[in-house]
């Protein structure tokens, strides 16, 4: 499967006759926005260990949140990482488009210069690691070979994952597509805890679902010894933050991950057609953020560092959610 084109940054560089100088053609550099004073305020409040980030950072309604000047997603996809990064708030970023077509080494590696040392990725691992059937060429969907194969997820994850990002890597996901109501929980764990117990050790792996039957103590257990961390999704194929939080004791290990996608009573295509250009919160949705900052304080307090990363179908506006967030963290509304 090829890499979606919206997330090509590389510019045609095949050459046209009579074509102007470079200089009077090139797009002009994407520009940071000026944050507002409380916003840079916060951000010089906020805990050690606390990355902040969005799921990826190419839309154009952003101009005046992110970016200082409107620009379409093309160009904020190749040229806008950098001023994201600059946002006061933003330490991090989720890398969405790895889920649909392995990342070679080669573009994380561009995309890491373009950011901070202390600059974090978190990067989805290719679904061909982890959906159970993957559809042919006649339409109809089989067996996924690449299922929970350790030498697919080296070759097309972990290699590209830690030679493109060095010390910006931050944590390579593992989302699992629903994998439907006849998966045997107990087998399933077993499964994923011999895949990751085959996994070289020293990245951080995070595991996330879309089966609520599979969030079981079993689940958590081949998480805790196969040296990975829960993804914790506030999704409506999944139970509450609360419940799933539940699944895992006080005194664990590692970075908390926190992935705030959408809300319960709303589906995806439904909440991206309401919410976009994405520049407003159309739907605050308080309990999620309180059940958030309630895991995420209990995480910085035992000195755990903590990635939340917000979609912009949890509330219309990412940035503007992560902005509410950090005022939840001061004590304030």
């Amino acid at each position: 499967m090829s890499q979606l084109s919206l997330f090509d940054d590389d510019p045609d560089g095949s050459p046209r006759p009579n074509r102007a100088p470079a200089r009077a053609t090139r797009t002009p550099p994407v520009a940071a926005a000026k944050p507002p004073a409380e916003i840079a305020a916060l951000a010089t409040g906020l805990p050690a260990g606390l990355r902040l980030g969005t799921s990826s950072w190419s839309f154009p309604g952003w101009a005046g949140l992110v970016y200082a000047r409107p620009a379409t997603k093309a160009v904020l996809s190749r040229d806008g990482l950098t001023a994201y990064a600059r946002h006061p708030l933003l330490g991090t970023v989720g890398v969405d488009s790895g889920f649909y077509a392995p990342l070679d080494a080669g573009r994380l590696t561009r995309w890491a210069a373009q950011v901070p040392a202390d600059f974090r990725f978190l990067v989805k691992a290719p679904a061909a690691v982890t959906q159970r059937r993957q559809p042919d060429g006649d339409g109809r969907w089989r067996h996924n070979p690449g299922f929970l194969d350790v030498d697919t997820a080296l070759r097309e994850a972990v290699e590209p994952y830690l030679e493109g990002l060095g010390e910006r890597a931050g944590v390579l996901l593992f989302q699992f597509s629903p994998q439907g109501s006849r998966t045997d929980p107990r087998r399933f764990a077993e499964d994923l805890y011999r895949f990751l117990k085959r996994l070289p050790a020293g990245p951080t792996y995070a595991v996330e679902l879309r089966d609520a039957h599979l969030l079981t103590p079993d689940f958590a257990a081949a998480l805790h010894h196969g040296g990975a961390v829960p993804s914790f999704a506030a999704h409506p194929r999944v139970p509450e933050l609360p419940a799933q939080g539940q699944l895992f004791p006080d005194d664990a290990t590692g970075p908390l991950v926190i992935r705030w996608l959408l809300r319960r009573n709303r589906g995806y295509d439904e909440a991206r057609d309401r919410y976009s250009p994405f520049d407003r919160l159309a739907e605050p949705d308080p309990d999620t953020r309180a059940a958030i900052l309630s895991l995420a304080a209990a995480a910085l307090a035992r000195g755990r560092e903590v990635f939340i990363i917000v979609n912009n179908k949890a509330e219309g506006s990412s940035p503007l959610s992560l902005v509410k967030l950090v005022r939840g963290l001061a004590g304030g509304p």
